[in-house]
């Protein structure tokens, strides 16, 4: 805490010193938290493809025998058009999930900003 007499100089370069500091803090935590953020869009990413990889072969097979199921009921071509049309609509659904974890809303660094914030409220106070 500086004393009523000293100079404004010296309270000046503290003050920018402080801010200096607080900047390369605040960048540390912004590349931290980037960092981490990146890893979870890594992960969701390599969570949608692995996924997709393993339900895919399944899918063949099970999309299969439900067409030949539904042969025994309507004819073979329609049984094929339902199965098509069904697993479309889930596929849609199954994508925009996973697009949705790598929205760039998810992937913001929310402490970093609140920090920030926090900061720049500190230092106005402190220049008054």
């Amino acid at each position: 805490m500086a004393s009523p007499d000293q100079p404004i100089k010296t309270l000046l370069r503290d003050l920018i010193g402080d801010v200096g500091q607080l900047i390369r803090q605040e960048l540390r935590l912004a590349q931290a938290e980037a960092s981490q953020k990146l890893g979870d869009a890594r992960h969701g990413a390599t969570l949608i493809v692995v996924g997709g990889m393993l339900g895919f072969g399944a899918l063949l097979v099970l999309l299969q025998a439900l067409v030949v199921a539904l042969a025994n009921v309507v004819e073979p071509w329609l049984a094929a058009g339902i199965v098509a049309a069904v697993t479309a609509g889930i596929a849609l659904i199954l994508i925009k999930s996973g697009q949705s974890k790598l929205s760039a809303t998810h992937l913001m660094p929310e402490r970093t900003a609140r920090s920030v914030r926090h900061d720049s409220e500190l230092v106005t106070e402190r220049v008054q």
